[in-house]
């Protein structure tokens, strides 16, 4: 039986790797992305140590959700493990993109968590984001406390390490990324104007409520 590799899934991958470097959201070669194919169940993940801008479809590594390879040359990602979890602990999302951006990064280093101080952020992502308990890279436990961390929502601050965002699919991984890193930003500067007011649960219910209905569909 031939297997249903989508060259697709592949240039999303690499398109997607170029737009975070663009956007000065992870440098070098760290961070990671993933996306799972709804029609196969197969993860197409970022190859480990290349520089983004490097990474060509042929280079994306294609992986079952037990972390078998499907299909790839390249060593996949060390934190592979992590992203395998998520996609086995939260039926709905389809793309993964773990990043290290400045201003969330700040966050996750102090082990902050971001409240809900924005529309757009109460919105697309919650009432919070928090920060998860230590892991090392690449290990079990990270993997682990990642998936407790996130928990139901779409982002979660992996403790001295970085930033993680899912969505349905990349498009919505990514606008949370944008709009996660937008408001860590805010959120320190409003540090030095003075105290940050919390939306409060009741409205926070309703703003995501309504965009549920008005942007979700």
């Amino acid at each position: 039986m031939e297997l249903k590799i989508s060259e697709k899934f592949k240039k999303l991958i690499v398109d997607t790797g170029r737009e975070l470097y663009k956007q000065s959201l992870t440098v070098g070669t760290w961070g990671n992305i993933s996306a799972l194919d709804p029609e196969t169940n197969f993860v197409y993940i970022k190859p480990s140590g290349m520089e983004y801008n490097e990474i060509k479809t042929k280079d994306i590594v294609v992986l079952d959700k037990k972390g078998e390879i499907v299909e790839g040359f390249r060593k996949p990602s060390i934190e592979t493990s992590m992203h395998l979890a998520i996609y086995n602990a939260r039926d709905g999302v389809g793309a993964i993109v773990h990043y290290h951006p400045i201003y969330s990064s700040v966050l996750a280093v102090t082990g902050v968590n971001l409240p809900g101080i924005s529309e757009d952020f109460v919105q697309l992502v919650g009432d919070k984001v928090i920060c998860a308990k230590y892991g090392l890279p690449g290990s079990k436990e990270l993997a682990k406390n990642a998936v407790i961390g996130l928990g139901e929502k779409k982002a979660v601050f992996l403790l001295n390490h970085g930033t993680l965002c899912v969505g349905r699919n990349m498009k919505e991984a990514m606008k949370v990324c944008y709009v996660v890193e937008k408001t860590a930003h805010i959120y320190i500067l409003s540090k030095n104007v003075g105290k940050c007011r919390v939306i409060s649960e009741e409205d926070i219910k309703t703003m995501r409520d309504s965009a549920k209905d008005a942007y979700g569909k």
